[in-house]
């Protein structure tokens, strides 16, 4: 038995008995809050005035960005698949290997085709789509079936992420609640921005541990165009 099975097996002969049960998840879709206090906007009334949160009804794609921003990422709007393409090129022109998990951005190396996650340590673009994004948080949803290769979303220099604008919920309670299926695949992550950290004096350091730039391309599942 290796060291990983030893741990596991520790881990569950010691779980807790009975089972705890997991706390409950607000499911309300209704955003003007509840009396019970689950809905987001009663527990956001609750912690005060949020500024520039977006209206009932009102899109939460400019919201999304904006936090994005906040957050080091970036966002651009394309048309099509050829514009996600174009894009790509107009923002890495020197990158020379470019790892992609969607259909409308096929790069220089198919992820289909990695075998190996250490194979894609000399990746300089990698590109997949998110099915999800969350509004107050800037962030995106990449599961393991997005990502092909868990591995794509932090060894990639430059992460760029395809996502259908009707594809963002204003909050995590939204995402939690009506939208995200984390049954489906074993790895999920949200992923907001590149990877920093400013635990040093206080300097933010993109790629201390992932990807140095996140860019989003808000590009309709639809709107594919030819490839």
């Amino acid at each position: 038995m290796t060291a990983r099975e030893t741990i596991l097996a520790t881990v569950r002969a010691n779980l807790p008995k009975p089972a705890v049960s997991m706390p409950e998840v607000p499911t309300s879709t209704d955003h003007s809050g509840t009396e019970g206090g689950v809905g987001w906007r009663r527990s956001l009334d609750d912690l005060g005035e949020v500024h520039d949160f977006p209206d009932e009804g009102e899109s939460p794609v400019p919201y999304f960005r904006r936090h994005l921003d906040a957050m080091g990422g970036r966002s651009f709007e394309v048309a099509d698949a050829a514009a996600a393409r174009a894009k790509v090129a107009e923002l890495f022109p020197d990158a020379k290997v470019v790892c992609s998990a969607a259909d409308e951005v096929p790069g220089t190396r198919r992820i289909a085709d990695v075998v190996d996650p250490h194979d894609l340590a000399d990746v300089d673009v990698g590109i997949v789509r998110s099915r999800l994004g969350v509004a107050e948080a800037g962030a995106v949803w990449l599961s393991g079936t997005d990502l092909v290769v868990d591995a794509l979303g932090v060894l990639a220099q430059h992460l760029v992420v395809l996502l259908d604008p009707s594809a963002v919920v204003p909050t995590l309670h939204d995402a939690y609640g009506a939208r995200l299926d984390l049954a489906s695949s074993p790895y999920g992550v949200f992923m907001a921005g590149p990877s920093a950290t400013a635990d040093i004096e206080g300097v933010v350091i993109y790629g201390a541990q992932g990807a140095r730039t996140m860019t989003i391309l808000l590009l309709a599942a639809d709107a594919t165009g030819e490839i």
